[in-house]
């Protein structure tokens, strides 16, 4: 292994032992073995405390250049150092499938004009630096709060209430940054209809909206972030921010939490010392937060007057489920629980490109998860009654090397105020994000439930929802589909 790189003083020394276990992490998840994944993270780490330094020390440092906070600005240098081998011929310590989205168009996405970039990771990085570093450390690395609360110097008995005021931060973030992003007349006219029906939590989805993120992949990411419910932030954060692999190493670190908790659940409790910055912070983020209500409340008036024209506009792009599927699996669009799969070559597909954001092989020594991260353990299955009563089509719309994507279609014969959509999984699938549905997922039990503009259906209505999700070894279609307890007759597609 390379030499490790030199700390100048105590603040990069905390740094290093704080962030050095994140960045080999990621490193082995984008390299052939653990020899390459040294090298790479100690690059990295190098190149992140390069970075790190000439923001704070050049001509704008006084003024606090956006930037990521500590571990995702090394978990970016992993990434652009994995580009940089492949650029100068080295790519051959690279996992193949990294190798092959770093020459994909998807790629350049994370390089490319800072407009066209996923909106995840530029609402992360208009945020204060110590409120980016309590979402991050909360979504995606699965600290508990008062582990967050000691790094960060917050008070624990607010950490949960400032917690919830920078995510809303965030979704303002990530909105604004949706609406300044180029897009076609199409997408700005969904755009529009998307911020209107997230500001207001009593809007219904309109089907054509759902029908057009699930075939638009930006669209798609940014109505994660805007979701104010739903479980998908985490994922749309790592997948947003990295890119290729965020999947796999929001798992990663999900498990390795799980087992630093199970090992030690008293450590940490202390609450250490304020970190200067954190009290400028909060209250820069008060005042934000009053001004992006006042915005989003003119904004929502101007996309209602709007609504006429978008609807027409809308109406002229007829059905849209032809079009290419919901996620590119190149794209680590919001999946919480993705499961890496033993190394193999990606399955071709009529709808999947030939790049993979799927997640390598996993000789990760971190204990191995059995539940999703929304699974409760005690949610039983609801139990089925003898007559069916609805109809079930479970679509496979696409498949890739290890994740796939569903469509569930439910026709009910009688009305429906409320409904829970229950199956299991022959071959120990995971589901990852969902949407037009909350989940839980308990081993090969799922039960998806409705959302609040979509839980009331007339008799001989449809129930609509689609979702991500990881396999291995074998992918069979869902089994024993159960509407609100009762069976329903389930066809495949």
């Amino acid at each position: 292994m390379p030499d490790l790189p030199t700390p100048q003083d105590a603040t990069e020394a905390a740094l290093f032992a704080e962030c050095w276990d994140a960045v080999l992490s990621y490193a082995d998840l984008c390299t052939v073995g653990p020899e390459s994944a040294g090298h790479l993270a100690s690059e990295a780490f190098a190149a992140g405390l390069r970075e790190a330094r000439e923001a704070g020390t050049g001509p704008g440092a006084a003024r606090r250049p956006a930037r990521l906070p500590r571990v995702p600005l090394l978990l970016v240098a992993v990434r652009t150092t994995a580009a940089a081998w492949e650029e100068a011929g080295r790519g051959d310590g690279l996992d193949p499938d990294l190798r092959l989205w770093l020459n994909s168009e998807h790629a350049a996405r994370y390089s490319g004009p800072p407009l066209g970039r996923p909106v995840a990771l530029r609402g992360l990085r208009d945020m204060q630096e110590p409120d980016a570093a309590l979402l991050w450390l909360t979504e995606v690395e699965a600290l508990p709060p008062h582990v967050v609360a000691r790094k960060l110097g917050l008070d624990p008995a607010t950490v949960s209430d400032e917690l919830a005021q920078v995510r809303a931060l965030f979704r303002d973030r990530c909105r604004r940054n949706h609406l300044d992003t180029p897009m076609d007349a199409r997408c700005r006219s969904y755009a529009r209809l998307l911020d209107a029906v997230h500001r207001s939590p009593a809007a219904d989805m309109p089907g054509d909206l759902s029908r057009h993120l699930a075939t638009c992949v930006p669209c798609a990411e940014a109505a994660a972030c805007l979701r104010p419910h739903g479980g998908g932030l985490p994922a749309a954060l790592a997948g947003g921010v990295l890119g290729w692999g965020g999947l796999a190493y929001l798992e990663r670190r999900r498990r390795a939490a799980e087992a630093r908790l199970a090992a030690h659940p008293d450590a940490d409790t202390d609450t250490g010392p304020v970190r200067p910055g954190a009290q400028k912070a909060r209250m820069v983020r008060g005042a934000l937060l009053v001004t992006a209500v006042l915005v989003s409340g003119l904004a929502l008036a101007v996309s209602m007057t709007q609504g006429g024209s978008s609807a027409g506009a809308r109406a002229a792009d007829g059905d849209l489920t032809e079009r290419r599927p919901a996620v590119d699996p190149t794209v680590s669009l919001p999946v919480t629980a993705a499961t890496r799969p033993a190394r193999e070559a990606p399955r071709p597909s009529a709808g999947a490109s030939r790049s993979t954001n799927a997640a390598p092989r996993d000789p990760d020594p971190e204990p191995q998860g059995t539940t999703s991260p929304t699974a409760r353990p005690d949610t039983p299955r609801p139990p089925a009654s003898a007559t069916p009563s609805c109809t079930a089509v479970y679509d496979l719309v696409n498949e890739w090397a290890d994740g796939f994507q569903a469509i569930v279609t439910v026709t009910t014969d009688r009305p429906l105020d409320g409904w829970s959509v229950a199956w299991s999984f022959r071959d120990g699938q995971r589901v990852g994000q969902m949407w037009d549905a909350d989940y839980v997922q308990n081993g090969p039990s799922v039960t998806a439930s409705a959302a609040d503009y979509n839980k009331s259906v007339a008799a001989g209505g449809k129930i609509t929802f689609g979702f991500l999700g990881s396999w291995r070894g074998a992918n069979s279609p869902a089994r024993d589909l159960t509407l609100d307890g009762r069976p329903c007759t389930l066809k495949t597609g």
